[in-house]
């Protein structure tokens, strides 16, 4: 996403991503002969996966990454444990084994070094605003995590995604003709990769897999293994986008991938019988 943005507007560009990931997810649908429209029941989940976690949670992250570096906003994007967690356990009465309860607050605690608030300029309203979308993007995802887990619908996440971005790509064609004009695509070979990689992988496949995920799994785990996104998000910056590795940027990547791992992976219950 942030080297899409060297080559075209951040709406443009996530009308761009979901285009393509529709059109995927169609055509691969037609051939396959899985295409389905969705029942009357499963539209409320269409509706806030297309306009939460597509239009809006992208669009936030697009329009803050151009103030934000790469590693820093895939940090606040997905800081979805911080809301899902509470939110999960007071409204949804979610109970939380130890090792839940210690992988979510290590994730949270991995977030805070990460983040680093001793580091940043509190007086550049223009980072400070751009922060705040992601944390609102953030927020959206938590809540449609949480109406993944516990709608109970008929079709399955990969049968309602063509049409989840379907519904986001239309307002967002409209927002981007609005406010950034004309296409603003430069058709360079490199931004065509980049489509070709977001379109199919990044956006079908992705997306497919993470909601099918979110509705096995318990919001608590799901939001935490989340996690792993910024993780992969930060090296990925430090390799291919020359952000620095810090020490406090690796404490946090060594704390967060702990809290990953308590929270996924369960002790062998070999490990645990007594003879």
């Amino acid at each position: 996403m942030k080297a899409g943005l060297s080559h075209m507007t951040p709406i443009w560009l996530s009308t761009a991503r979901f285009v393509s990931g529709a059109l995927c997810l169609f055509a691969l649908q037609i051939l396959t002969k899985k295409l389905r429209f969705p029942p009357r029941k499963d539209w409320p989940l269409v509706v806030s996966v297309g306009l939460l976690q597509m239009l809006t949670f992208t669009v936030l992250g697009a329009f803050a990454m151009t103030e934000v570096p790469a590693g820093r906003s895939a940090i606040l994007a997905y800081t979805t444990p911080l809301w899902v967690t509470p939110i999960a356990v007071l409204f949804f009465r979610q109970s939380l084994s130890r090792r839940q309860l210690m992988g979510s607050l290590l994730g949270g605690v991995g977030v805070i070094v990460l983040f680093n608030p001793f580091t940043f300029n509190w007086g550049d309203k223009v980072l400070i605003v751009a922060n705040l979308m992601l944390l609102t993007a953030s927020f959206a995802w938590a809540m449609c995590i949480l109406h993944l887990r516990y709608h109970k619908g008929v079709c399955s996440a990969y049968e309602l995604a063509p049409w989840q971005m379907l519904l986001a790509s239309v307002p967002l064609a409209l927002m981007a003709r609005v406010f950034e004009g004309p296409y603003t695509g430069d058709g360079s070979t490199s931004l065509i990769e980049i489509l070709l990689f977001m379109g199919p992988l990044a956006t079908a496949f992705c997306f497919v897999a993470v909601n099918a995920a979110s509705m096995w799994l318990s919001s608590t785990s799901m939001s935490t293994a989340m996690l792993g996104v910024p993780v992969i998000g930060l090296l990925m910056s430090v390799i291919f986008l020359g952000e620095q590795l810090t020490l406090t940027l690796g404490i946090g990547l060594l704390v967060i991938m702990s809290g990953i791992f308590i929270v996924t992976v369960k002790p062998s219950a070999s490990g645990i019988k007594t003879r």
